[in-house]
């Protein structure tokens, strides 16, 4: 089953992000992001986003930790990002400095220059078979006038074609 799901699964086109937290070490604070395309808006008010991460994520660990994360949604021009920061930890914390992003000024976690972010305050987590949704409040948001939004369809990112 699990080989069938994960084909059909390819047939769901989705957005895809750049998720952002922190740890706090004794060497000061050490910021990650991942590549993700499990946001999910939850409500409006109040306003809740939730994200999906696989249990045994270090990403996840410091998300919890923290309590606070950041979601960057990317435009077409972004797929070499969303590549890098689909790797693993240490390929991460090699390219997080060349992350074209900001320090959020409600969370303290990286911003990516994108479309669209969010700053996320969290509010529960609940395991979801081999995953964990985590259900934040949205704290603060940013927009901006980019190229269209990049997508994952077919095991490979993409951006929309003619719009009806």
């Amino acid at each position: 089953m699990h080989r069938e799901l994960r084909l059909a699964m390819r047939n769901f086109a989705t957005g895809v992000c750049i998720a952002s937290t922190f740890r706090d070490g004794p060497d000061g604070r050490e910021h990650d992001a991942v590549t993700v395309n499990s946001l999910l808006s939850l409500s409006l008010q109040p306003p809740l986003v939730a994200l999906s991460l696989h249990q045994d994520s270090s990403f996840l660990r410091d998300l919890l930790a923290s309590g606070v994360w950041s979601v960057s949604i990317l435009d077409i021009g972004a797929d070499d990002v969303a590549r890098t920061f689909a790797r693993g930890r240490v390929e991460r914390a090699h390219a997080i400095d060349t992350l074209s992003a900001s320090v959020g000024t409600r969370t303290g976690t990286l911003v990516v220059d994108a479309p669209s972010w969010m700053e996320c305050e969290l509010r529960r987590h609940i395991e979801v078979g081999d995953h964990v949704m985590v259900v934040g409040e949205v704290v603060a948001v940013g927009l901006q006038e980019r190229r269209p939004p990049l997508i994952f369809l077919h095991g490979r990112y993409q951006t929309l074609g003619e719009v009806r």
